[in-house]
């Protein structure tokens, strides 16, 4: 069942989840007792970065070992050109079963027109098009509206895939359709307009918080939890080996966790960041506009997906939903990896787990994403289980490695560890040498990228920024921008303090300049290699 001398894969990964939002990791009120056993029995990366902390640049780099600029999909709305080789194919490519249960955020999921550019402001023709191949596979309109709608297989290396796409209740795609079967009321069980009553929630009176009427059972996280099982089941049939994604969307807002979940923790037991009302020192003006903006807020304010200020209750409901949709999320992954222990696959299989970025959730009075590089934003869970390193059951190894990685270096190290090349350009490093204890370090920094679509924070222009972190310090430059951000990490932690006009640290700042420059240079897409000598 499932034997093979090459081990099999299942990665687990959240949506928009802090890597300090799991009982491993520390926190005093949340448990996630089958995350926490994984960290268990195996690593825990405590300074683990994304390449970008926006949803679909991050994926395609999970997916590519590559950096946004490289892989080319580097803000929302455009779609990984099927020209670029992922880590899954070459998977595939080795005689891999390959699957995936959930989100999957490769391609766009809506077909409404972006933000950027105005129609004012598109040229004709473009210098650079997709490779040849299918596009808008994910558009959940389609899903909805035509049963016949589905992918085109293997998708980006994936042979099998049970879809789902957005976020809360309201998702599409193969969960919709299989919900749809279960309950003849369906779409009356969904989205904010069916919901239970929450009155005196303030997060539901901004649109970012409905109590669903989607039974537990029916809740996408349950799908996805059983796919992966049935997914596991297949592969226990065969000798392939396999490489299974199961991909929450959770916990990303809306906040819509079901049943029980709901008020497993109560906004009047939650403690807020430290840093929600702390004095900061030079403020960079994204802050101070976002702070001004909640001052002047008008009633009718609905916050989209950006970063937005908020208000201390609307804060301690966030983080008390955003506890129960984790909950939610461990419970499925207890109940998978049952299932990979029943089916006698536990002892060949790597598992890990991870998210494609975090959240302020309150840090300096902030929600969501986009536009500032925090460590609540940059900085993700990243937990590598692996049986031929963790020791026996009885006896099993648990390590904390402090060593900076990335979300680029995924892709490395599944394949070093299945014992195959990485492609040319990718740009990640296998982890393994810290996870078997062979060096101490791999990086002295780790480059983060931001391209955005919307005129945020009253700049004018949309959101360019790219920041150089290291063990010690951050550096952030927003395109265009005379001002930026230096965080002494070590000093302080919580990134208060900004030294980038500090007269004291300008040797510091130009040397830190010096090295994003360096790492940029360094990180430059080398892909394809030249076809003769010139």
């Amino acid at each position: 069942m499932g034997g093979s001398a090459q081990p099999n894969f299942l990665l687990f990964i959240t949506d928009q989840h802090r890597a300090d939002h799991l009982g491993c990791a520390g926190h005093a009120l949340l448990r996630t007792p089958h995350i926490d056993a994984l960290a268990a029995r195996g690593c825990r990366f405590t300074d683990f970065h994304v390449a970008t902390p926006i949803c679909q640049p991050n994926r395609a780099s999970l997916m590519t070992g590559r950096l946004p600029s490289a892989h080319g999909l580097q803000l929302n709305g455009r779609e990984l050109s099927h020209g670029e080789k992922t880590f899954v194919q070459t998977l595939r490519d080795a005689g891999y079963r390959t699957a995936l249960a959930g989100k999957s955020h490769l391609q766009n999921i809506t077909s409404v027109p972006p933000f950027w550019p105005q129609a004012t402001e598109r040229l004709r023709s473009e210098c650079k098009s997709l490779f040849p191949g299918r596009y808008g596979q994910e558009v959940a309109r389609h899903w909805d509206e035509d049963e016949a709608f589905g992918l085109d297989l293997p998708y980006y290396g994936f042979e099998q895939v049970a879809l789902t796409i957005g976020h809360a209740d309201q998702q599409s795609g193969h969960w919709r359709r299989w919900l749809r079967r279960q309950s003849p009321d369906a779409d009356r069980l969904i989205g904010p307009d069916n919901a239970l009553p929450t009155p005196d929630w303030a997060l539901t009176r901004l649109g970012q918080a409905w109590r669903t009427r989607v039974p537990e059972a029916l809740y996408p996280t349950n799908y996805i939890a059983e796919q992966s099982c049935e997914m596991l089941r297949g592969f226990a049939a065969g000798d392939a080996p396999f490489f299974l994604q199961c991909s929450f969307p959770d916990p990303h807002h809306p906040f819509t966790p079901p049943g029980r979940y709901w008020d497993m923790y109560r906004p009047s037991d939650v403690d807020l960041p430290s840093s929600f009302d702390a004095e900061l020192t030079d403020a960079p003006p994204p802050v101070r506009w976002l702070h001004a903006q909640r001052a002047n807020r008008p009633d009718h304010f609905k916050p989209g997906h950006g970063t937005f200020a908020v208000t201390h209750q609307e804060a301690r409901e966030a983080l008390a939903l955003n506890y129960g949709n984790i909950a939610c999320i461990d419970d499925a992954i207890g109940r998978v990896m049952a299932e990979l222990q029943r089916l006698g696959l536990a002892d060949n299989t790597v598992v890990m787990f991870t998210s494609d970025h975090g959240d302020l959730l309150g840090d300096r009075g902030l929600m969501f994403k986009g536009g500032l590089h925090y460590g609540g934003l940059t900085r993700v869970p990243f937990i590598w289980s692996d049986p031929a390193t963790s020791g026996s059951s009885a006896s099993p190894v648990s390590r904390e490695i402090s060593s900076l990685a990335q979300t680029i270096d995924i892709a490395a190290t599944v394949l070093a560890r299945a014992g195959l090349e990485p492609a040319h350009g990718m740009q990640g490093q296998s982890l393994l040498p810290l996870v078997r204890g062979q060096t101490d370090a791999l990086r002295s920094s780790v480059l983060i990228e931001e391209e955005g679509q919307r005129l945020d924070f009253g700049l004018g222009q949309r959101i360019r920024m790219r920041t150089l972190r290291t063990g010690d310090h951050r550096i952030s430059i927003y395109d265009g921008q005379p001002w930026g951000e230096l965080c002494d990490l070590r000093a302080d932690p919580l990134e208060l303090r900004n030294l980038w006009n500090d007269p004291a640290s300008q040797v510091l700042r130009s040397q830190l300049m010096a090295d994003l420059a360096y790492a940029m240079l360094r990180q430059t897409n080398t892909s394809p290699y030249p076809l003769a000598s010139a």
